[in-house]
């Protein structure tokens, strides 16, 4: 064989070998992709699911309802308020815009109603596949357990988002229906468009969607301890009411930076003007962290653990 038909044979045999390795990464991509539609199609078909959502959206319209009731009676909201621009200092405005209904109900169900949403989706997210028995069918066709455990976390992120954007709506509509929309007055005292409300809103949604990325890799990672979804469900709300009840007590202020909760509802300063941008550039950062160690933990966890159902 002469050196030229060498040359070509070995530059075919290339050829085909990259075409091979393109092949088996478009069919790797392919099969995550439908792995994680599966998961949001399996997740958000839940009733359980369903029912969650369906009380988070519902806490903006008793919110609205008693807002509007007590004004009506003439009893008025009270002044603005400080609490550095939480939910009070909001609560009092939504009478003069309804816009404020979405900061208020956001304020309102960030400490608890939606992290326990997400405790439950992702405490369930490995322990109930155990529990149900199909662990081990998603682990025999060609997912692996670090695909599977990133479809899991990214589903579990997607209901964190889509969670979030069910108050924010919610909470928009019957501002909008039980209340005047307009020009809206910032924690700073200053006045925006509603253009510039609105976009702040969903800045804010985002935001507060972004701050539950510590609690839903927390409740991966302990839906990798064990096989009883309940128990993993259980376990998460547990950890997320104690670390509530430790950032509450003013003897542990030193350690309280440190809870994935502290920095929550940092999201109210993005109606400063201008945004005060320190306390939300710790939130996000902590939430970063915290997604880093037990995304961790759940990945070594995860790929040692014996599979038996």
């Amino acid at each position: 064989m002469s050196q030229a038909e060498d040359t070509s044979v070995r530059a075919e045999k290339t050829a085909q070998t990259r075409a091979t390795a393109a092949t088996a990464l478009s069919v790797r991509r392919m099969w995550t992709l439908g792995l994680f539609r599966s998961e949001l199609t399996t997740t958000f078909r839940r009733w359980r699911t369903l029912a969650l959502l369906g009380v988070l959206a519902a806490v903006p319209v008793l919110v609205g309802i008693a807002v509007k009731i007590e004004t009506s009676d003439g009893g008025g909201m009270g002044g603005g308020g400080g609490g550095g621009g939480a939910g009070p200092a909001f609560i009092a405005q939504i009478t003069n815009n309804g816009l404020f209904l979405v900061f208020t109900s956001l304020a309102a169900t960030l400490p608890f109603f939606l992290p326990m949403a997400i405790g439950v989706i992702a405490g369930d997210a490995i322990a109930g596949e155990a529990n149900a028995g199909t662990l081990r069918y998603l682990l025999v066709a060609p997912a692996g357990r670090t695909r599977l455990l990133l479809t899991k976390y990214a589903t579990t992120m997607a209901f964190c988002l889509v969670a979030t954007l069910v108050v924010a709506v919610s909470a928009l509509t019957v501002g909008a229906l039980l209340f005047p929309l307009g020009e809206l007055t910032t924690i700073s005292g200053t006045r925006i468009g509603m253009g510039d409300g609105l976009l702040r809103a969903l800045l804010i949604a985002l935001v507060v969607a972004a701050s539950l990325t510590g609690i839903a890799a927390l409740g991966l990672f302990v839906s990798t301890l064990t096989n009883s979804g309940i128990a993993a469900m259980a376990t998460t709300v547990g950890l997320l009411i104690t670390v509530q009840i430790l950032d509450q007590i003013p003897q542990l202020h030193a350690i309280q930076p440190y809870l994935f909760s502290h920095y929550w509802l940092s999201f109210a300063d993005l109606m400063r003007d201008p945004v005060y941008w320190d306390d939300l550039t710790h939130n996000l950062g902590l939430q970063a962290l915290y997604a880093a160690v037990f995304g961790s933990a759940a990945w070594a966890r995860f790929t040692a653990k014996d599979i038996t159902a």
